[in-house]
C-alpha cells in the first residue's frame, strides 16, 4: 500500500524525532513530506511511533492512503524520483 505522509511539527526536538522515524518507512520528498510503501503491519507500527512522540494539541500529521493505480497516475514533473514499483509476480 502506498501512503503519502506529511506533518507539521512545532517543536524542533519532536520534529527531528518524527523526521528520524519517516527516514525509516519512507523516501523524503520534501521536508515534511514523505512516499511509504508499506503493509498493514509497517503502517500501523510507523503511526504508534509517531503517535507516541507528537503532541496532539500542537502538531498535525496527515496519512493519505494512494492504491497502486493512482500512485502510478501521479504526474511527476521537475527533478523529483519515484519509488520503484514492482508488479506483482506469480512464481509457479
Amino acid at each position: 500500500m502506498w501512503f503519502l505522509v506529511i506533518y507539521d511539527i512545532r517543536n524542533p526536538r519532536r520534529l527531528n524525532k518524527v523526521a528520524k522515524i519517516m527516514e525509516g518507512f519512507g523516501q523524503r520528498v520534501q521536508k515534511s513530506v514523505f512516499e511509504c510503501s508499506l503493509d498493514k503491519s509497517s503502517f500501523y507500527k510507523l503511526q504508534k511511533q509517531v503517535e507516541s512522540i507528537i503532541n496532539p494539541q500542537e502538531d498535525t500529521v496527515k496519512y493519505f492512503y494512494l492504491c497502486n493505480k493512482c500512485y502510478e497516475k501521479a504526474i511527476l514533473l521537475g527533478r523529483g524520483k519515484r519509488f520503484l514499483i514492482f508488479p506483482e509476480v506469480a512464481i509457479i
